[in-house]
């Protein structure tokens, strides 16, 4: 299953990868206009009403015999979506631990375990606050799927470059890290701008 994802992020069947991009762009943008019952109602019913037309033109190219009689959605109807009693308390397990993660980090974030890593949360949400200002939680939600198809591809084909900006912008965070940690901690020498700091002098 998750090799079947990766195909479509990566757009190796260009056809099927396109027709999922474009089902999903379009039901989102419909909930602009639509409720999402109205939506789910409508998506149902279209499929419904296709699948049934399909299943009795089928079942007269078998009475006809011009066809074996076979089910159309056979290969459908034959995949397994189960989860075996293991497999469900593994899922519930990691479910468990992910939630506990994040509710223990939104804590110490809350109430202040570390100075620096609350004030880059009250950075993140102030500018948060911008951000839904600007557009509603739909448009973020749209921006993310064009995302997901089309991000990891540009990386792979530009992975150098991509690489070298991340390392240089990460270098320059640091730097700023730093620095606020030294102000924190009641100043001190002005780190080196350089990756990596100042070298040793020689004598």
């Amino acid at each position: 299953m998750a090799s079947k994802v990766m195909d479509l992020i990566y757009w190796k069947d260009t056809e099927r990868t396109g027709m999922v991009l474009t089902g999903l762009v379009v039901v989102l943008l419909s909930l602009f206009q639509l409720s999402i019952i109205s939506v789910v109602s409508s998506l149902s019913l279209a499929t419904v009403c296709f699948t049934i037309a399909m299943r009795i033109y089928y079942k007269i190219l078998h009475v006809l015999n011009w066809a074996d009689g076979e089910h159309p959605f056979k290969k459908y109807l034959d995949l397994e979506i189960g989860l075996s009693g293991e497999q469900a308390e593994q899922c519930m397990q990691k479910v468990i631990v992910m939630t506990m993660s994040a509710a223990d980090t939104l804590k110490k974030l809350l109430f202040v375990s570390n100075l620096v890593d609350s004030l880059k949360f009250l950075v993140l949400v102030y500018l948060a606050t911008f951000l839904g200002k600007l557009c509603n939680g739909l448009t973020v939600f749209i921006i993310g799927v064009i995302a997901i198809f089309s991000l990891p591809l540009f990386y792979k084909q530009r992975q150098e470059q991509v690489d070298s900006f991340l390392a240089k912008t990460q270098a320059n965070i640091d730097n700023v890290k730093d620095i606020l940690q030294r102000l924190l901690q009641g100043g001190g020498p002005t780190p080196d701008p350089t990756p990596g700091g100042a070298k040793p002098k020689s004598q």
